[in-house]
């Protein structure tokens, strides 16, 4: 074989393997700028020398919304930029080159056309008019000659970055507003603020210790903290204890300025650390209570007299209290002989004499008086205790004139006095106490009868008046009053020059009265004119009546037809003693087929009812007269025979503690007025049914079930 034919073999060999490299060499790049030019992160922009687009990658299409086809070939990058950031880059080229620049695309390319980098940020514009951030890198394409043929923009989406950015000034702002309200908290502070480090060195102060001390802070700051005290021991001594219990609270110390003065400060610290929970050293806050010692050296030189004087009025006020209750006791016990023999005298057979009868009607005019006059004293001397129980509701007042009428229609009849009331045209409800309002009527309606001319007039009128109040006013035909003894109308006793007159009275009416008004929240006030008589008026709040819910057929019929056809039939008894609310849940309970009610308007009527008739369910107020209805509850709850039905409060109470209690001596449920008719429905329908999974079980009094 030729020699030089085999080398001739291996060099066609060599060279062929070399091409079939750089073919894949060429392929491999290839595959690579596509895999750049492709990618959907970048938008990769390529023009022509002229600026036009010739490339517009997925990722341009993905940030601007435009198809390649829509801009290759149209438009310039500089038609997708913000035009106002053009003109204001070209300006700042012009003045950085000396050279006057387009504010167009030639803004955009100018330094990548000298050979420069150029990365800058610029606001792009989608197809839909949005408007995003971007960081844009230019570079020039050029020929084998360094000739330019085209530009490359790379763009990134800047919104992100922004958005830190923007967070981070708004963190930076807030940590400068927050550095500066915290040093206006401190400086503003009247204690003299220190804080130390664990040794004691003072480490940063606020002015007032600059005053105490009379020091600058840069001279306080690096000094120990017990060289401002007149015993540094007790000082260090605090330091150490506030650093072992982690506070120290009225730690007593006196400061000493640098001119000599001395000042008693009361000294509170704690502990401080920072956010890895590294102990920093102390806190302490120093107030100067020189005052406070001097007043509470005179407080003691006087608080055995106080002690004294508050033990003997203690005394007075049960001595006093002892005294009515015994007095009304005392007086009871012969009156009740005197106005029943009275009595009995005056209804003997044969017919007492008419000087006997004279005689006779003295003893019973003077013995009712009396008896007036102890019921008078001992309620107001509840009122002023503070005793009096409220149960604060919606009233009506049309019945509640309509009722004191015709109580105090004979007494008005006697007199030859003409009383007219108003006529509702539509409910008005007060938020009030039912049974006192109706003594405060009766008592003012009495007294405008007893004060009035004979055959005079008393018209009750009602109106509604600004922010929700109604007010009952109250005008008759007397003397009326002149503007002194108005000025002492409401003081106890005082009967304004009556007492020798012939109209019997105590002049405590009055201010039971107006303490009753104010204690529902109500004014009580008088307007008179003498010789034309007077108007005592009563404001109170006006409140919505409590209405019922409007139940259609469709609420009805699936309620009715839930029930069995021979389920027999459920007993609820209501212990209320309010007529309004026990008409609505009367109304309400009417409405079932499944339930009878039982009526109590008394805590004592309730027990016994709920004892012989052994209902299936109670419902019940808690301000009740006589016994509450927490001690109902409780009695209930001690009978075996009435342990086991549940209770159900309801009540005008309705603060969150009045709830805890009764959930915790076991009412089933504590509902607040006014009513909700589905929850007062769907709480007597629990009720009820866990009184039939339950039957003859006690209910338990410890709120298991509320």
């Amino acid at each position: 074989m030729n020699p030089h034919h085999s080398l001739d073999v291996g060099r066609v060999t060599q060279e062929g393997v070399t091409e079939v490299r750089r073919e894949e060499a060429v392929i491999k790049a290839g595959a690579l700028q596509n895999a750049i030019f492709n990618s959907a992160n970048f938008s990769s922009i390529a023009t022509d020398a002229k600026g036009v687009i010739q490339i517009f990658n997925v990722g341009a299409e993905r940030m601007l919304g435009y198809l390649a086809a829509e801009v290759m070939n149209t438009i310039t990058p500089a038609e997708i930029s913000d035009p106002q950031e053009l003109i204001t880059r070209a300006g700042a080229l012009s003045a950085e080159f000396h050279t006057p620049i387009t504010p167009g695309f030639e803004a955009l390319v100018f330094k990548a056309s000298r050979g420069i980098e150029d990365i800058y940020e610029l606001t792009y514009i989608r197809k839909d008019g949005s408007r995003f951030p971007a960081v844009v890198s230019v570079t020039a394409l050029r020929d084998i000659d360094k000739v330019i043929i085209g530009y490359l923009l790379i763009g990134t989406d800047n919104t992100a970055r922004k958005q830190v950015e923007a967070e981070q000034q708004k963190l930076d702002q807030r940590l400068r507003d927050q550095q500066f309200y915290t040093r206006s908290l401190i400086e503003s502070n009247i204690d003299a603020l220190m804080t130390t480090d664990p040794a004691g060195i003072i480490t940063d102060v606020n002015k007032q210790m600059e005053a105490l001390t009379g020091c600058t802070r840069d001279e306080l700051i690096g000094a120990p903290f017990k060289s401002y005290f007149t015993d540094p021991a007790r000082a260090e001594a605090g330091i150490k204890l506030v650093l072992s219990d982690k506070k120290v609270t009225d730690y007593e110390l006196t400061a000493c300025a640098r001119d000599g003065k001395k000042t008693v400060v009361s000294y509170n610290a704690t502990t401080f650390y920072d956010r890895d929970r590294t102990l920093q050293g102390v806190f302490a806050a120093a107030r100067d209570v020189t005052e406070r010692k001097r007043f509470e050296q005179a407080l003691q030189e006087t608080n055995v007299e106080m002690e004294s004087a508050k033990s003997a009025a203690e005394k007075a006020n049960l001595a006093k209290s002892d005294f009515l209750s015994g007095m009304s006791h005392e007086l009871r016990s012969p009156l009740n002989a005197i106005l029943g023999f009275a009595q009995l005298m005056a209804t003997a057979t044969p017919a007492p004499s008419d000087s006997q009868k004279e005689s006779i009607t003295q003893i019973l005019q003077a013995g009712w008086h009396l008896l007036k006059l102890i019921n008078e004293i001992l309620d107001l001397s509840v009122v002023e205790s503070g005793k009096v129980s409220l149960s604060l509701e919606p009233v009506a007042l049309s019945e509640v004139l309509s009722e004191c009428q015709a109580m105090m229609e004979a007494q008005a009849q006697e007199r030859g006095i003409l009383m007219t009331f108003p006529q509702f045209e539509q409910s008005s409800f007060v938020w009030a106490d039912q049974t006192r309002l109706k003594q405060i009527v009766i008592n003012l309606l009495s007294n405008a009868i007893k004060y009035n001319e004979s055959k005079g007039q008393v018209n009750v009128t009602y109106a509604l008046g600004s922010s929700d109040r109604v007010r009952i006013s109250f005008q008759d035909t007397g003397a009326g009053l002149p503007p002194d003894k108005l000025a002492q109308l409401f003081q106890p006793f005082n009967r304004l020059g009556q007492e020798a007159g012939s109209v019997a009275g105590t002049g405590i009416g009055l201010v039971v009265t107006k303490q009753l008004v104010e204690l529902m929240g109500g004014v009580l006030g008088v307007d008179s004119t003498v010789g034309k008589g007077s108007v005592f008026w009563v404001e109170l709040r006006s409140t919505p009546a409590p209405e019922l819910k409007a139940i259609t057929r469709e609420e009805v019929v699936p309620k009715l037809a839930s029930e069995p056809v021979d389920a027999p039939v459920k007993t609820l008894l209501y212990i209320e003693d309010n007529p309004a609310n026990m008409k609505l849940v009367e109304r309400l309970i009417d409405r079932r087929t499944d339930m009878a009610l039982l009526k109590a308007v008394d805590g004592s009527a309730g027990i016994a009812l709920a004892r012989s008739a052994l209902p299936d369910l109670i419902l019940m107020d808690i301000n009740l007269p006589g016994i509450s209805g927490i001690d109902a509850l409780k009695a209930l709850r001690e009978d075996v025979a009435t342990a086991h039905i549940p209770v159900v409060a309801l009540s005008a109470n309705a603060m969150a503690r009045d709830i805890e209690v009764g959930r915790q001596l076991g009412f089933f449920r504590y509902l607040t007025k006014p009513i909700v008719v589905e929850e007062l429905m769907s709480t007597l329908d629990l009720a009820l049914d866990w009184a039939q999974k339950n039957p003859g079980s006690p209910k338990p009094t410890d709120g298991s079930q509320t």
